[in-house]
């Protein structure tokens, strides 16, 4: 008994030694994670003080004022004890002296920054719109009268112009390379949320490339908190510079709920630049229409994957025509920049600078060529379809004989040789050629493409169709050939697109 009284005490002292000397060194080792440095505890500062007290005087506060007519609105109102509430009870609610019976100024409040000593200050478009005084105020709420240099309504871009006080330069921030700003970095948002001026709120990029309406949308999200007021406002990194400009968010509730959208620094530069330059945005345009690559169309071209941009037609006599670009190419890369799809490639073209001569990489007849394209000026040219064939005097007499539609059932389509008849019956211009659609089977491949009566197939695997049996033809050779789809080339009322349809069998 004595014996093995002691053994286990001999075992329980030299286990409490061990288990000792264990939790020690656990205790060592999690103290040493956790002051290792790593990429996040690098970029992390222990506060963002010094960041914000640096970049706030570059920060600015917007107030506009406009004429409305009618009192009976709800009047918008700055917060109890904001700074601008006196301004805004000066330019708001007293009216405008001399204003037309009925009417009042209506005021609007914003955020903007400054991008040159000289006065110059990017802000939101939506910001300014329709103002007919719009005035500045800094950070040690010096009031300032601005002018409007230019603005741009597609990105929402507009650049104003002060008097720095006593001609002294104002201070400035840079440009970020925003392209280098990857999802889970810190940003900084300085702004002017509800009136209440200099506001600071840190987040992290939440997102990239978001698209919300416009056409050249490429929003960087953030949770950092962005509410009214707030645009305009600059979105920084941790380096102090330019990141974004904060434009956009989702709110239903009418405050914060963690989504903002900025517009990426380097589409906001270019804008503002240009409108600097020349008071106004000159867009590359180079005269073509586009359409995604699909998984469908990438096979029947041979493409190894779904990527760039299918030219599905060219403007005659544009740049994109001059430069050899043909109704079928597909776009890799423009100006030295990838095309990844269809969505980014007018982007990339309106970037390029005017006048410039570039390289396009296209895809066609499964290799790889080099173009040399002119960039011209975009002057947003409203579209001019064809003729609709309605010339004459009187409606053409009907053909004795009219041909029978044949249906393909393996694309479930019902088709027709083109008739002065289906002309007239769907508004086909004189100079369109091709096979009629006149019916799309319900639940088919073709309708599931959205194909529709009064469509026009041009072209098969990217040869000419001129009737049914044409198009019968080259569906059984890309059956022979053990080819799971046929790319179809559409014409719908001038527009013309690429249709890749699976085969059905």
């Amino acid at each position: 008994m004595h014996g093995a009284s002691a053994i286990d005490s001999v075992r329980t002292a030299g286990g409490r030694a061990v288990i000792s000397r264990v939790l020690a060194m656990a205790i060592l080792l999690t103290a040493a994670m956790a002051f290792r440095p790593g990429p996040a505890a690098a970029q992390t500062p222990p506060s963002f003080a010094d960041l914000a007290e640096k970049l706030m005087p570059a920060v600015v506060n917007i107030a506009t004022t406009q004429q409305v007519q009618g009192r009976n609105r709800d009047l918008p109102q700055a917060p109890p004890g904001s700074p601008l509430e006196e301004f805004f009870r000066e330019f708001f609610e007293r009216g405008r002296p001399g204003g037309p019976p009925g009417s009042r100024r209506a005021t609007s409040l914003g955020s903007g920054f400054i991008v040159d000593s000289a006065g110059f200050i990017v802000t939101n478009n939506h910001v300014i719109q329709g103002a007919d005084e719009i005035t500045v105020i800094l950070q040690d709420d010096t009031q300032l009268k601005a002018t409007l240099v230019g603005r741009d309504d597609q990105i929402d871009i507009a650049v104003l112009k002060v008097d720095p006080p006593n001609k002294k330069p104002l201070p400035t921030i840079k440009w970020a390379d925003s392209d280098k700003t990857r999802v889970g970095d810190w940003v900084l948002a300085i702004g002017n949320p509800f009136g209440f001026g200099h506001s600071v709120t840190a987040g992290i990029v939440s997102a990239r490339a978001r698209e919300l309406s416009g056409r050249y949308d490429d929003y960087i999200q953030t949770d950092a908190s962005i509410n009214k007021g707030n645009s305009g406002g600059p979105l920084f990194n941790l380096d102090g510079e330019v990141v974004g400009v904060n434009t956009a968010i989702i709110a239903p509730s009418g405050g914060n709920v963690g989504i903002g959208f900025s517009i990426p620094a380097n589409l906001a530069r270019n804008i503002a630049e240009q409108i600097k330059e020349y008071g106004r945005v000159r867009r590359g345009w180079i005269g073509v229409q586009i359409q995604q690559v699909t998984d469908d169309i990438a096979e029947n071209f041979g493409l190894d994957r779904a990527r760039g941009a299918l030219i599905a037609d060219v403007v005659a006599g544009g740049p994109a025509d001059k430069g050899q670009l043909r109704k079928g190419d597909i776009v890799l890369s423009f100006n030295g920049r990838e095309v990844p799809d269809s969505r980014k490639f007018p982007r990339i073209v309106a970037e390029s600078r005017v006048g410039d001569t570039v390289d396009a990489v296209i895809w066609r007849s499964g290799k790889r060529s080099t173009l040399k394209i002119k960039v011209l000026e975009n002057q947003e040219p409203e579209k001019q379809n064809a003729a609709l064939g309605q010339g004459g005097s009187g409606k053409k007499p009907p053909e004795p004989a009219q041909p029978q539609p044949s249906t393909i059932d393996q694309l479930g389509l019902t088709l027709s040789r083109m008739t002065d008849q289906l002309r007239e019956r769907y508004n086909l211009a004189d100079n369109v050629k091709g096979v009629v659609v006149t019916k799309v089977t319900d639940g088919s491949v073709a309708a599931d493409k959205q194909m529709r009566a009064g469509d026009v197939i041009v072209e098969i695997n990217q040869s000419e169709v001129a009737s049914p049996a044409d198009v019968q033809t080259k569906v059984k050779e890309a059956q022979s050939q053990k080819r799971r789809s046929v790319l179809l080339l559409v014409d719908r009322q001038g527009d013309q697109r690429f249709v890749a349809l699976r085969i059905q069998n």
